[in-house]
């Protein structure tokens, strides 16, 4: 009987055991699921209402040759390099790129930077098949670049023979952007600038770093599109208001903006207009950057 009595108390106090050990597991499973949530990139929609936030369930496959109509079409230059996986697996490493905010602001986002880069490698014109704004994506490289785009720097010297004119979706350019770009994605910018117009992916990273990426005094893209960028005093008597007038003003605003009607301007707002009624969302307000001073 005493026997019995402790081999059955000692069998309840293992079962007590076993109960609370399985509850601090489970316990411990939902805490860690609520850091890994918080802990995910571009989570913001996601943590309150469970909406998927991922830039691929904004864009599909079919959405994407929509866009891009004649991309692939043999008289553009870079028929068959942008493909639809390697913008997704590029824009996948970007903490917050179309993933920050409600889905408004991320289609906005997403037919901001689809806009900048369609009018930096574009084959449209006026009467062109399907209308000027169908045509982005129609180049890799800078056509006719006979400068070198070298800047004199001792950080990022530019390596013999190796020139540093526009390339990619961004048309990336200079060899301080190659030097940056290449340390913050893994690449030798400085001594390989070709691979960004002979690697899809690295290319389209490129962009996204270039949109992401803050050059003082100028903000990111990102931040501006997405209305966390706050002008300054300074911005306000530059008449840089919120927008997407702003982006090219980051982009470009030394040769096109604070002259008036711009065509260049004009043909980034003709995009950008174009993709925000595709996605189905308001472009907003500051569309140009004809009365801004530049950064």
């Amino acid at each position: 009987m005493d026997r019995c009595l402790r081999l059955s108390t000692l069998f309840s106090i293992q079962l007590l055991l076993t109960q609370a050990l399985l509850c601090l597991c489970a316990m411990g499973r939902h805490h860690n699921n609520k850091l890994l949530r918080a802990g995910k990139l571009g989570v913001l929609s996601a943590t309150t209402t469970g909406e998927e936030t991922s830039v691929a369930s904004l864009i599909s496959k079919d959405l994407f040759e929509q866009l891009f109509t004649h991309r692939n079409d043999v008289v553009c230059p870079a028929h068959g390099f942008y493909t639809y996986e390697a913008f997704l697996a590029a824009a996948a490493l970007f903490n917050g790129f179309a993933t920050t905010g409600d889905v408004v602001k991320r289609k906005r986002e997403l037919a901001a930077f689809f806009a900048q880069i369609s009018h930096e490698t574009t084959g449209g014109w006026e009467t062109a098949p399907d209308g000027p704004f169908a045509w982005g994506l129609c180049y890799k490289e800078e056509l006719n670049a006979a400068a070198p785009y070298c800047s004199p720097s001792v950080e990022w010297p530019c390596a013999s023979g190796k020139k540093y004119y526009g390339r990619g979706p961004m048309q990336l350019s200079w060899n301080y952007n190659y030097g940056q770009a290449g340390v913050a994605l893994g690449f030798d910018g400085i001594n390989n600038p070709d691979l960004v117009a002979s690697d899809a992916m690295t290319s389209f990273k490129t962009a996204i770093w270039f949109w992401m990426t803050p050059q003082a005094p100028k903000p990111s893209c990102h931040s501006v599109i997405i209305d966390e960028w706050k002008p300054t005093t300074m911005d306000i008597a530059a008449k840089r208001m919120p927008g997407f007038g702003v982006t090219t003003n980051i982009i470009n605003g030394g040769l096109e903006c604070g002259r008036g009607s711009d065509p260049r301007v004009l043909d980034r707002v003709g995009y950008f207009e174009r993709y925000c009624a595709i996605l189905g969302v308001h472009p907003g307000k500051n569309l140009d950057c004809a009365t801004q001073k530049s950064f």
